[in-house]
């Protein structure tokens, strides 16, 4: 009988061990022109001051924003390796085309071998193993996408960025939405935020944007091209619909991909400008209430 209650309190030990090093992480994924330094989980130049609140262990998940997306995707891969395997999970932020980057990396390795990872990384941003198993994909609880570029921008179709990045070409919408299986999530729910503060310039992006990033994309509108998509008070083009629901005219949404926010009084515009600005602060102050 002794030896039976030593068992059972050995296994409660070992299991009340296990869940306490059990740890969630927030991952912030910058979007074109970077800032932050490749590695450094804790540089938070492209978003803001670093002291503030941004979700539980927020890390900062730095790409050079200027390369392509497969040539920079192994970044993300190993923030995602070393923080959302084993015990571990993570909350997932992504700014424009930090979206871009996620999907693509859930879709061609969000269903492959992982090492699991101690979390704690080194300078050029690896974590070391932590008992030598692996696991299929991430533990990943959900996305919130701020000015998802995943759908690309007429910006880029028109030239108007640096044409020789090579960001840019893949930021072009036909190429952006060809790139990978928008509908591959592995069953994570992205939460799309979509910013309305365009200005006179960004005439070239089809109905409701930000600037930079018209709603057919910030709103995961599926498709092979982008459309025109706006607000209700807007009669001269489809409404964009909240959640998962079909957009008015039939046009559906990326399987997976639900809008949390449409910017109905146009008061968001693309950008953080080093503060958590624009729809990056709408997004923030949601992590901060749900990344616990």
């Amino acid at each position: 009988m002794k030896k039976a209650l030593q068992l059972v309190m050995a296994v409660c030990l070992m299991a009340a061990s296990s869940f306490a090093a059990a740890t969630n992480y927030t991952l912030w994924i910058n979007g074109r022109t970077g800032g932050g330094v490749i590695g450094n989980y804790n540089s938070w130049t492209y978003w803001g001051p670093g002291t503030t609140a941004a979700g539980i262990n927020k890390k900062s998940v730095n790409w050079d924003g200027r390369n392509s997306i497969a040539s920079q995707s192994g970044y993300v891969r190993n923030a995602l390796d070393c923080f959302c395997t084993g015990n571990n999970w993570c909350y997932v932020v992504t700014h424009s085309a930090g979206d871009l980057m996620m999907g693509y990396v859930m879709a061609n390795y969000g269903g492959s071998a992982r090492v699991k990872k101690n979390a704690v990384a080194n300078s050029s941003g690896v974590c070391g193993n932590s008992d030598g198993s692996s696991q299929t994909g991430w533990n990943i609880k959900w996305v919130r996408a701020a000015s998802g570029a995943g759908g690309g921008s007429e910006l880029s179709d028109a030239g108007s960025w640096t044409t020789s990045e090579p960001l840019v070409q893949d930021l072009k919408t036909s190429t952006a939405r060809a790139m990978y299986n928008h509908n591959t999530t592995r069953n994570v729910w992205f939460y799309m935020y979509a910013g309305a503060k365009g200005t006179a310039y960004s005439g070239i992006l089809p109905g409701q944007d930000d600037e930079a990033v018209a709603y057919h994309s910030t709103g995961g509108v599926a498709g092979s091209s982008g459309g025109s998509y706006c607000n209700p008070s807007d009669w001269l083009c489809n409404d964009l619909t909240l959640g998962t629901a079909a957009n008015e005219g039939g046009s559906l949404k990326w399987s997976y991909h639900s809008v949390s926010f449409r910017d109905d009084n146009e008061a968001y515009n693309h950008y953080a400008n080093g503060n958590w600005g624009g729809i990056v602060g709408v997004v923030r102050s949601a992590v901060v209430n749900s990344a616990l």
